[in-house]
């Protein structure tokens, strides 16, 4: 019952840092807007079982290197609490990451879903 109480606990502390991302990162907020208008167009648009394997995959990665990110600033915040050259652009690599995926998720995106727009849109 003991190890059943930990899975629970480690659950709450996961969700936790989920509520903290969402309420404190603005570029979270966002991910987490396109990432609802991805699984929209997907259901819009009726994609195939591949197609959402691909959006779900850029979609969880896009939103785990931005947690990834906002703890890697807030850890190093925490060990250089003032401004240190080195810090800076070990966060500047961290976003680089984060901008990386996303333009990854928006070219997936665009191969998915332009298609089938163009597809809807001719008479």
């Amino acid at each position: 019952m003991d190890n059943v109480y930990k899975l629970i606990r480690s659950f709450k502390y996961a969700f936790q840092g989920l509520r903290s991302g969402f309420r404190t990162q603005l570029n979270f907020r966002v991910q987490c807007g396109l990432a609802v208008v991805a699984i929209a167009g997907g259901l819009v648009l009726n994609i195939t079982k591949n197609e959402w394997l691909w959006i779900s995959l850029s979609v969880a990665l896009v939103l785990f290197a931005e947690l990834m990110n906002t703890a890697l600033e807030a850890m190093v915040d925490l060990v250089s609490p003032q401004y240190n050259e080195l810090a800076g652009r070990i966060k500047d690599i961290a976003a680089a990451a984060v901008t990386i995926l996303a333009a990854n998720a928006l070219i997936t995106a665009a191969i998915i879903f332009v298609p089938l727009i163009i597809h809807l849109l001719r008479p």
